[in-house]
């Protein structure tokens, strides 16, 4: 009896120590995690592959939303995460950068495709339909609106951030648009470090 008491308390101390593990802290990106409890989505990719967060649970994801007739900030960017791949070396295989189009209407897997695996081969671009879109977008806390011009034309104003998620899907960082690629690196090693 006395070495199952002692088995219950060693299992109860196992069980306290493995709930209170912090999750790394961001050393350079914003900590959203606690705004963003439920984020994820249920989305395409370019090949017609149904793809969920869950499905790159053992990578670190960077997470950016976009459009592919974006005039500055998504090819920025995109060529700034290329740019940190690359200075992950072999740590970039432990990450995923995805990138979700705001556009569906206009960014057809085809165009997906082309567009963001030019920035590196790694990348995955993922669409889905209006109401999937909106749906993902507002898990984040993304805001888009179309603008149009007297054509028909039309622009997209949406939010900037790019999203850093650990292994397991936390925790869930924000990094602001034009943050210094070494920087934005540091912070994906750190969640490659928490997950391994």
């Amino acid at each position: 009896m006395k070495r199952l008491h002692k088995l219950f308390w060693l299992l109860c101390m196992i069980l306290l120590a493995a709930c209170s593990r912090q999750l790394p802290k961001p050393l350079h990106a914003i900590d959203v995690g606690w705004q963003h409890p439920h984020a994820g989505f249920q989305l395409t990719d370019a090949t017609g592959k149904a793809r969920s967060l869950a499905d790159f649970s053992d990578k670190v994801v960077v997470l950016f939303f976009g459009y592919t007739h974006c005039p500055e900030v998504c090819p920025t960017t995109l060529a700034d995460l290329a740019q940190a791949m690359r200075m992950l070396g072999p740590d970039a295989n432990k990450v995923q950068v995805l990138f979700v189009t705001l556009d569906p209407e206009r960014d057809t897997p085809q165009v997906l495709a082309k567009f963001v695996p030019y920035f590196d081969p790694s990348f995955i671009g993922l669409y889905g339909d209006a109401q999937a879109t909106a749906q993902a977008a507002k898990s984040f806390g993304v805001n888009y609106q179309k603008h149009f011009d007297k054509n028909g034309s039309y622009t997209l104003d949406h939010s900037d951030g790019t999203y850093l998620i650990g292994t397991g899907g936390q925790p869930i960082w924000m990094s602001r648009y034009g943050q210094r690629v070494d920087l934005l690196v540091q912070d994906i090693r750190r969640l490659i470090a928490a997950g391994h």
